[in-house]
């Protein structure tokens, strides 16, 4: 089942936290008293982006399509300190591989307009936000063999764009991650087999496969205020991999 994420930052008015960071200083908190919601989020690159936001002084709600998964993902969240809840959230079903393919558009770029128009109008009761759109670098360099996939994400880009412009006087900032291969259960076909990962190190500047955590900061950033003047873009996160259309 392929995955789709939204990170969304929103202002609240309670959620507080401070932190230390290893060198004893206080760490800055660029996202205190914002919430974030972060979509299938109990794994991998998503789990990273989750604990990133809240780390930064998000209070974040994680969701995912089983409460098992959440309330792991919570769990160890709240057990490093962190401001962390959890919710279930179908955000796209497929009975079986042969409908994923037959639904994959929907599930990639339908839910991901679907769940923005839901949280949009709570954001601008607020003041604004800021929603981070995952695609993938496949928009950019298609893998072989997942057509309806690598259109999907490419579609992605330019709802990216739509967004950016249509809630600009909401305060809303919209932009997007891409990232590459990086080293989760759900790329695991990929990195696995040493002679393919290899290849794919090849086209990379960078030769080595991607950390969730290599995209987490990423995302932290856009939901910050220092990319307060940052709309409708999309920052590749792929170690080089080739990303111009």
């Amino acid at each position: 089942m392929l995955k789709v994420r939204l990170a969304l930052g929103a202002c609240a008015r309670s959620w507080k936290s401070v932190r230390m960071a290893s060198c004893g200083m206080a760490r800055r908190n660029p996202l205190e008293n914002k919430v974030a919601l972060v979509t299938a989020s109990t794994d991998g690159i998503g789990f990273a982006i989750a604990r990133r936001l809240a780390q930064d002084g998000a209070h974040v709600v994680v969701s995912s399509r089983k409460q098992q998964n959440v309330d792991q993902a919570v769990a160890a969240l709240q057990g490093e300190g962190l401001s962390v809840t959890g919710t279930v959230c179908h955000v796209g079903k497929a009975e079986d591989r042969e409908r994923l393919v037959a639904t994959i558009l929907d599930i990639n770029v339908k839910a991901t307009a679907l769940l923005t128009k839901a949280v949009v109008p709570e954001m601008a009761k607020r003041g604004g936000g800021s929603i981070v759109i995952v695609s993938s670098v496949a928009a950019y360099s298609p893998f072989p063999s997942l057509g309806p996939y690598n259109i999907s994400k490419t579609a992605l880009l330019g709802l990216t764009k739509n967004l950016a412009i249509e809630l600009a006087e909401w305060n809303i900032r919209v932009n997007c991650l891409a990232p590459g291969l990086i080293k989760t259960s759900f790329s695991r076909v990929l990195w696995e087999d040493q002679e393919r990962q290899e290849s794919i190190k090849a086209a990379m500047k960078i030769k080595r496969i991607g950390k969730p955590e290599d995209c987490a900061g990423i995302v932290s950033f856009l939901c910050s205020e220092d990319a307060s003047y940052i709309t409708g873009e999309t920052v590749v996160v792929a170690g080089g991999t080739p990303s111009h259309l």
